[in-house]
């Protein structure tokens, strides 16, 4: 019967490695898109001598950046160079996956690895290089050093591996003190001394960390950084537009189908109370995916990048349980989640929405084309509607920190706020900017009419500049020339 199990879980990982491949074939022509050009956009302006935080007002840990100028500076800035690295990351997660299920068999690991695939190509060009889904690699691979061997040199670089996960997405803090946990019960049930392991771990999870607010620190940008972490992201913007987790389920596409099978892998995964390393941090990783996205609350889909992946992982282990019964729902259930996810994937090759985003770029970047010099600035009102990456094409910068516009236009009544608002207008009045975009949808609510809602902003605009051309979802603002 084993015999018959292994033929049909190398049929399947065949069969999810052909359709994968189908899938990473269309996106080839993927642009860059949605929240990509924003990273690209602060790594060039870093790469110019900003400094990062002081300069560029953002609330994502350093790590993304430091990510982005290795894009920039290797591959370049265009398209193709955006899906070569983020389908070389893809096969680096699945690489890393399969490895670590490769000590319960070819076929589980195999079938693991080609699920990682399937679900990152069906999300759609919007999820390519999404920072959760680079955190996978580092989750995974830190969790595979743990489970080895254990040796002074693979628990300090588990450690390093996992911390790297943390400049990324600082939730990964969590992750990196359940592999610690994980080295000090595996050590303790072998018969070693049960703490040196753990302090090992996390002597090598404190590299990275240290290693980027020492890059902050020598830039310049250390201070900024723990000001808008410490007075705005923990208070303000880590309470701002949360969602519960079944609304965001419905938003997105076949969320329910899909999370239906991933729940009866993760149950399947588990069905047994046998300890095992490598299981027991399958298991730990989907608690600590379920934590990342309740954390951030903010119900976007790349958010649950660490519960999937480790999801698929779970499928490979319930493959492997002694259960035949267990191991023929999870090769069933594997099954209707690959179709599932292919159906997907073929509907998310292009959708109408990143259609419409791409050409709002186009049309911006041909509004300003030629009319913006070297040192002339444009100051965008937008967060992720293709201002900022009309700027990064362009090569123009804003005269202002704001990269978005949002941290201006929610909770009026915080200090924190108004004094951004003073901020902000007051860079505005020191070097007004030759145009101003306002795109028509912000974040998280409002139109233009968001403007006025700033009354201190909407009169200086109104003052200072006039309506100069106006196209599908946003208008371009001139400045006056008798000014």
């Amino acid at each position: 019967m084993r015999a018959g199990t292994s033929a049909a879980q190398g049929l399947l990982a065949a069969a999810l490695a052909v359709v994968a491949f189908r899938l990473a074939w269309s996106s080839r022509t993927w642009p860059l898109i949605h929240d990509a050009p924003l990273m690209h956009y602060i790594a060039w302006r870093i790469q110019h001598g900003a400094v990062p935080y002081r300069d560029l007002f953002d609330m994502n840990a350093p790590g993304p950046y430091l990510i982005h100028l290795l894009v920039l500076r290797t591959l370049g800035g265009g398209d193709l160079a955006w899906r070569i690295f983020d389908l070389g990351w893809l096969a680096l997660t699945c690489w890393v996956v399969a490895l670590y299920a490769w000590p319960v068999g070819v076929g589980p690991a195999a079938v693991a690895a080609a699920l990682v695939a399937l679900y990152h190509l069906a999300g759609g060009v919007w999820l390519a290089g999404q920072r959760d889904f680079l955190l996978c690699a580092f989750l995974i691979g830190g969790a595979q050093l743990v489970a080895s061997p254990a040796t002074w040199w693979r628990l300090i670089l588990a450690g390093v591996v996992g911390g790297a996960g943390v400049t990324l997405k600082p939730p990964a803090l969590i992750f990196l003190i359940v592999l610690a946990l994980v080295a000090a019960v595996a050590a303790a049930r072998e018969g070693r001394v049960w703490w040196t392991p753990p302090l090992a771990v996390l002597a090598g999870g404190a590299a990275a960390p240290l290693g980027c607010l020492a890059w902050l620190a020598w830039t310049g940008g250390l201070r900024a950084f723990v000001e808008i972490f410490v007075e705005y992201d923990l208070p303000v913007y880590s309470r701002l537009a949360r969602v519960w987790p079944w609304t965001a389920l419905g938003w997105w596409p076949f969320g329910w189908r899909v999370w239906a099978l991933f729940a009866v892998l993760v149950l399947a995964a588990g069905a047994t109370r046998r300890w095992d390393t490598r299981r027991a941090l399958v298991l730990a990783g989907l608690a600590y995916g379920v934590v990342h996205f309740l954390a951030q609350g903010k119900g976007w889909e790349y958010q649950v990048y660490p519960l999937a992946t480790f999801a698929c992982l779970g499928a490979g282990f319930a493959m492997a349980a002694p259960a035949r019964a267990v191991r023929g729902t999870a090769l069933l259930a594997s099954a209707l989640l690959g179709l599932q996810l292919y159906v997907k994937g073929v509907q998310e090759l292009r959708p109408a929405w990143i259609t419409a985003k791409a050409q709002r770029v186009d049309r911006i970047v041909a509004d300003l084309r030629g009319r913006v010099g070297p040192e002339d600035t444009v100051q965008v009102l937008d967060t992720g509607e293709g201002g900022v990456h009309a700027l990064l094409r362009l090569g123009v910068r804003q005269p202002t920190r704001f990269i978005y516009d949002f941290p201006v236009f929610h909770d009026e009544d915080r200090p924190v706020v108004r004094r951004l608002r003073a901020e902000f207008l007051r860079e505005l009045e020191a070097a007004p900017p030759k145009f101003i975009v306002v795109l028509e949808r912000g974040w998280p609510s409002g139109d233009y009419a968001r403007i006025a809602c700033f009354p201190a902003l909407a009169t200086w605009i109104a003052a200072t500049y006039r309506l100069d051309r106006e196209g599908p979802e946003y208008r371009v603002y001139a400045k006056r020339a008798d000014l």
